[in-house]
């Protein structure tokens, strides 16, 4: 295992105890690597070749950070090595594992591919994001609706896919599906 991040600028930097951005630059690897405790490379160094499998996290720094989500909604751009990446492993026809936001890259890069981002109706107030079940179909993907300690497998494009904090649920639970996501990756490896 080995853990890659965009040497780039963060989109903007938010201050998480008071909720708001800041006016600090931070650099995503360099962020990346204090997350990773250090041991991190530049994603233009992967090679597909050399794994596996991917996997990627989610978070809102992949809607503002690996590409343009949080600004342009399904009109955003991916970044150039993520693409490349997601591209490379899919060519090579290796597993791709996207939790949280991160499945809207492989719906962007792979029309027609299957993926989750949890539920496409916000039930019960836990999928307060639903609506990004409709941009993923007019991106011309299927979405299908999964429950949070559960993942789906695109096995035509060895695309798996969990949502991870796309719902408001206990940490176990967002834990148990995160598990199933890679469980089934490593299935396809």
């Amino acid at each position: 295992v080995k853990i890659f991040a965009p040497n780039i600028e963060q989109r903007d930097v938010v201050d998480h105890l008071k909720g708001s951005p800041t006016e600090e630059k931070r650099n995503v690897l360099v962020e990346s690597a204090r997350l990773a405790r250090g041991k991190i490379q530049d994603l233009a160094e992967l090679k597909a070749s050399e794994f596996d499998a991917v996997i990627f996290p989610g978070g809102f720094g992949v809607a503002k950070n690996l590409c343009s989500w949080a600004v342009d909604g399904k009109n955003c751009t991916v970044q150039e090595h993520v693409n490349s990446t997601l591209q490379a492993f899919h060519s090579a026809k290796k597993p791709i594992g996207l939790c949280c936001i991160s499945p809207v890259l492989a719906a962007k890069v792979f029309p027609g591919c299957e993926v989750t981002v949890g539920q496409d109706k916000n039930v019960d107030g836990r999928f307060p994001d639903a609506e990004t079940a409709s941009a993923i179909a007019e991106l011309g993907c299927k979405h299908i609706c999964k429950n949070v300690n559960e993942s789906h497998v695109d096995k035509a494009n060895k695309i798996v896919t969990t949502c991870a904090f796309m719902c408001k649920a206990p940490l176990h639970e967002i834990f148990d599906g995160i598990g199933t996501m890679v469980q089934e990756v490593l299935k396809l490896a």
